[in-house]
């Protein structure tokens, strides 16, 4: 069992920036990955930001310059800075980590509930 935590949402004006944080009640096994999504309510959940544990990290386009992923693989946290933030990027953010835990078999996705930012003036 596990649960992934975020931290860092909230209130924010056009331009400002925030930082998130997400951390597992455990440690991992192994970890792959760790990312940032974000789902507006009624849409699809759309891909922000990513670390690969043996490798480096990748960004959709619309953030790139402005988002930063940062983590720990060891300590299962993954941190977003998000900078110059826009309207349109209110959304319930979302933490995951590919990894597989000790005592189960093979890996999978674990996710947060999120964090809520809003951009707005």
């Amino acid at each position: 069992q596990v649960q992934l935590v975020e931290s860092g949402g909230g209130l924010v004006q056009p331009g400002g920036s925030l930082r998130l944080s997400c951390k597992a009640s455990r440690g991992f096994f192994s970890i792959m990955s760790m990312a940032w999504y974000r789902q507006i309510p009624g849409k699809q959940r759309e891909f922000v930001a990513r670390q690969h544990s043996l490798s480096g990290s990748n960004y959709t386009e619309s953030v790139e310059g402005r988002f930063f992923i940062s983590g720990d693989v060891f300590g299962a946290t993954v941190d977003l800075q998000m900078n110059n933030l826009k309207a349109e990027e209110t959304a319930n953010y979302l933490c995951d980590i590919d990894g597989g835990l000790e005592g189960s078999t093979g890996r999978t996705d674990y996710w947060g509930t999120g964090t809520h930012v809003a951009v707005s003036s």
